[in-house]
């Protein structure tokens, strides 16, 4: 009966370590913090204009705004000679946009993702 008590009382305590062990684990990689890189491959050229900007973001999500205010955002599919063809709009996802390069006042996009 003592044994079994022992037994009992041994499984216990490594159960309880077990679990501090652990969880101080998680709790430490809970605290690690994601760290902020480049994206490879996505850049502004100040010296160039709005079209050879977005030519480099092709395949890319991008906000334009116009002149007027408005704001688009999707992903860019191609670059003419007088306008930008977005597509999978946010929140019109079947949808594509045809924008006039002379009515952008803005280009935004992300540069930076966090790499865990």
């Amino acid at each position: 009966m003592k044994n079994k008590g022992k037994i009992l009382s041994a499984t216990g305590i490594t159960m309880v370590s077990l679990f501090f062990i652990v969880f101080s684990l998680l709790s430490t990689q809970a605290d690690a913090k994601p760290k902020v890189v480049a994206i490879e491959g996505i850049s502004y050229n100040v010296n160039a204009s709005f079209a050879d900007n977005l030519k480099s973001l092709v395949g890319k999500k991008v906000y334009i705004a116009l002149v007027s205010g408005k704001t688009f955002s999707g992903v860019v599919k191609k670059i003419g000679n007088h306008l930008v063809h977005l597509e999978k709009l946010d929140g019109k996802e079947y949808f594509d946009a045809l924008i006039r390069l002379e009515n952008i006042s803005a280009i935004d996009t992300r540069f930076r993702d966090y790499q865990r």
